[in-house]
């Protein structure tokens, strides 16, 4: 059943409450390969909003998808749920398979899109069309830009703290930097705890998006290593690999990545430059990060590429997602907090390309 209603708060009410439609500005945001359905229904069901990856969905946790939108709406208890639309177009059977993605997430009332990678006109088009919204991820003011003449309602600002493909700039940076576009902002990256959540709405954020510490949680079935490796890790346990997908991603360090390096070949790098071959490497190196990151992360493999943040100072136990909802939806009712007081601000990784 969904958790009680909780008392009104005034950074609890924000454009992104009100284009969810759910009750705490809060995003369990979209992983590959841990965005299983139990976990996108537990953190809409507490009063957030989780998001369906459908890779994850269907490739990894093997539902039809439809069948799969079904089952995450009968455990949520009817609350919002988000889609996740990859719009990168290099590859058209994919762009295709997308597009079907959508037209269905519509059909079954998914109403709110995150998109990811590429212009988002065609999705709002589409969802504007339905009475639904679309925010944008974005990492810096050039990107932020195409998604607001593409028609997006919102932007996801992943800030270089953030788990998976990371950003360069810090929170409060990319905020300066994109706040005079008068769209709503979620900040994604680096938020392990209440008080950093409360903190950044302070600063003017409509929401917060979190990843791994909603992989430490009971209703995650990523491979239990996975979830004690993010509980006993520091943020010094947190490096960048290109050897997964082509560009920097944000690690756990294993010893795994320590044997195989963080950087690509130079063979690689020369393709990932070509203009002819730039796509086709692209694809090979997607499609290859697909199967790494599910056997490792969903079977048990040796092969450990865990994705995680810096976030990870701050998560020291595995617990239910809805308690992590309810108690950050309750730091809004306290004292103001500043980015300092709330201890998850950290050095950049991005001073250089090997393990720090």
């Amino acid at each position: 059943m969904p958790a009680a209603p909780l008392p009104p708060s005034p950074l609890g009410e924000t454009a992104l409450t009100r284009h969810a439609g759910i009750r705490v500005p809060l995003i369990c945001g979209p992983m590959y390969p841990c965005s299983n359905p139990e976990l996108v229904a537990a953190v809409s069901r507490a009063g957030a909003l989780g998001i369906v990856q459908p890779i994850s969905l269907t490739y990894v946790h093997g539902f039809e998808f439809r069948a799969g939108l079904r089952r995450i709406h009968e455990l949520s208890g009817g609350a919002p749920i988000g889609f996740n639309a990859l719009i990168e177009a290099s590859s058209k059977t994919y762009q295709n398979r997308m597009v079907r993605w959508v037209e269905t997430a519509l059909e079954e009332g998914v109403r709110f899109f995150l998109t990811s990678l590429g212009n988002p006109r065609w999705v709002c088009e589409r969802v504007h069309a339905a009475g639904g919204v679309v925010y944008h991820d974005i990492t810096e003011r050039k990107w932020a830009l195409k998604g607001r003449d593409g028609g997006a309602d919102g932007l996801v600002a992943v800030n270089r703290e953030a788990g998976g493909h990371t950003g360069s700039r810090d929170a409060r940076t990319l905020f300066d930097e994109i706040a005079d576009l008068g769209l709503p902002v979620v900040a994604a990256g680096g938020v392990g705890e209440a008080a950093h959540f409360r903190a950044l709405l302070e600063m003017g954020y409509a929401g917060v998006q979190l990843g791994t510490r909603f992989i430490a949680t009971t209703e995650c079935n990523s491979d239990v290593r996975y979830k004690e490796a993010i509980v006993h890790a520091t943020s010094k346990d947190v490096v960048l690999t290109e050897r997964l997908t082509g560009v920097p991603v944000s690690v756990l360090r294993t010893p795994y990545v320590e044997r195989l390096g963080t950087t690509v070949g130079p063979i690689s790098r020369l393709l990932f430059k070509g203009r002819k071959t730039k796509h086709w490497i692209r694809t090979w190196y997607a499609l290859r990060s697909l199967r790494q990151l599910k056997r490792s992360s969903m079977d048990g493999a040796t092969s450990d590429y865990w994705q995680a943040g810096r976030s990870v100072d701050a998560v020291h136990d595995i617990r239910p997602a809805g308690d992590i909802v309810r108690e950050f939806a309750a730091a809004l009712e306290g004292a103001p907090v500043s980015l300092a007081d709330s201890d998850t601000t950290h050095a950049s990784p991005h001073s250089s390309g090997s393990p720090s």
